[in-house]
């Protein structure tokens, strides 16, 4: 590879055409905070010597903690398995202390959705049940909640950028609430600024037998499942980057009131 391959942008390149080593220009971050629920956590399944299952999140293994070791930034897991939109909010951010301002950082990557709407079943709700300047006007829907979030920890680091990730797609026909929660995330990068979509629902791959077979134990990822999401989550910030490098030049005064002596 020549070293401007790591900066060029060819206006037909997919996210994940190619994975970014070291992280690509996700670097640039120093710290990234994950929001989500136990796929954030590097959660896996056990049985304890009775036979009773024990799922136990261990954050060393999950994707953040490899993008941190990839990047050299301070990765943050705000997360826990079995999470939701609706808990994260109403109680589980403010018990752990995540609202503090010491902990605000530069980047935050929200996965969160798989507990809301396939195990509680919540109403999706729609980009009309969210008000970004006004959230205590939002929804009871995953929605309201998934926005609530957004305008908590963007009144805490204003400048901060968010990526929200949505979930893969199944070959078995159960994806037409996955897209439409995709569809719902990206019509939220328009509700707020300085915020991307990562479409794993359409470029990452496919949940099949085989591809489970090699990075899932059970309905959760394995050690090489959670480090290939890393290289996936970091290459897709990488490719945002490469494709609009301007909107984040910008990145070090994160968190200052420092801006560049241009336009930008």
């Amino acid at each position: 590879m020549r070293p401007e391959e790591m900066y060029e942008f060819d206006p037909n390149e997919k996210p994940l055409d190619r994975l970014a080593p070291g992280g690509g220009f996700c670097g640039i971050f120093r710290s990234i905070g994950c929001v989500g629920d136990s796929l954030a956590s590097g959660e896996f399944e056990s049985k304890l010597d009775d036979g009773e299952g024990r799922n136990v999140d261990m954050f060393d293994y999950s994707w953040g903690q490899y993008i941190a070791r990839d990047t050299g930034a301070v990765v943050r897991n705000f997360s826990r398995g079995g999470m939701t939109a609706k808990e994260y909010w109403n109680s589980f951010a403010e018990d752990m202390g995540y609202w503090d301002p010491a902990l605000a950082c530069q980047a935050y990557i929200i996965a969160l959705g798989v507990n809301d709407l396939y195990y509680c079943k919540w109403e999706i709700g729609s980009t009309d049940d969210v008000h970004p300047d006004e959230p205590e006007k939002n929804a009871d829907n995953f929605a309201g909640y998934y926005g609530k979030i957004i305008s908590r920890l963007r009144s805490i680091q204003p400048r901060a950028r968010f990526f929200l990730m949505s979930m893969p797609s199944e070959p078995d026909g159960e994806n037409e609430m996955r897209r439409a929660a995709r569809d719902l995330l990206d019509g939220m990068t328009k509700l707020y600024p300085r915020t991307y979509l990562l479409d794993f629902y359409e470029y990452f791959p496919e949940q099949t037998d085989e591809f489970k077979r090699f990075f899932y134990t059970g309905t959760h990822l394995d050690p090489m499942g959670y480090l290939f999401t890393a290289r996936c989550v970091e290459s897709y910030i990488d490719w945002h980057i490469r494709r609009d490098p301007r909107a984040f030049a910008e990145v070090p005064f994160i968190g200052t009131d420092l801006r560049y002596y241009e336009k930008i």
